[in-house]
């Protein structure tokens, strides 16, 4: 009874967390724009940078990454504090926030993000290395195809892997693993893009247009 108590504290908590959209309060106060009405809709740092520019992308990033690091991080003092599995609990934490981003509470579950820097935020508590190592994909991946999406289903598509390699643990891969699915799922249109050659690139070359994303 005790567990269930907590835990249903830890689950709305984290996914409210999680459902902060970070990118349309930034773009709005900072910027006087609707992220959710311009671009590709959505909440996430990819389409903040190019609606409104390199730093309130960056900026968003960073919330969307601490906006899935701190549940994570509170889980795991709670759980230690009440001799709880430390496991189990964090990443619930983690899922529910990651769960928060991509189908927000705030705005009708709707325009919400990809789940790639929220889910790169829960694993830097959970997994570092693993964590590390997939943010080395992304950036590699970025720098050899010029994508933010092939970047980020290639990060995604090694987490589980990496986390496995690194922890053991099959609790937290199958978390990792989880999340990977539902970023590929959110990323079903640049998939189709990136297989069909269309997919817009990040910097482009004079006199080129940026397509949506």
């Amino acid at each position: 009874m005790y567990v269930i108590l907590i835990l249903t504290g830890i689950i709305p908590l984290s996914y409210l967390l999680g459902s902060i959209p970070w990118g349309l309060i930034l773009t709005r106060t900072l910027a006087s724009k609707n992220i959710t009405a311009e671009g590709s809709n959505n909440i996430g740092a990819t389409n903040v940078r190019r609606i409104a520019g390199s730093k309130l992308g960056g900026l968003t990033l960073f919330c969307d990454m601490t906006k899935g690091a701190l549940p994570v991080y509170m889980a795991g003092g709670l759980a230690a504090a009440n001799s709880l599995p430390g496991e189990i609990f964090t990443i619930i934490a983690a899922l529910s926030a990651f769960a928060g981003h991509l189908y927000p509470i705030y705005l009708k579950f709707r325009n919400g993000g990809k789940g790639v820097a929220t889910g790169a935020g829960c694993f830097m508590i959970l997994s570092p290395m693993a964590c590390i190592v997939s943010i080395l994909v992304f950036i590699l991946v970025i720098c050899v195809t010029n994508r933010a999406s092939a970047g980020s289903l290639a990060g995604a598509a090694i987490l589980p892997v990496s986390v496995w390699m690194s922890s053991g643990s099959t609790v937290l891969t199958l978390g990792a693993a989880i999340m990977t699915v539902f970023i590929f799922y959110r990323h079903s249109d640049n998939i189709r893009r990136l297989l069909a050659g269309t997919e817009p690139v990040i910097w482009k070359k004079q006199g080129m247009t940026e397509k949506r994303d």
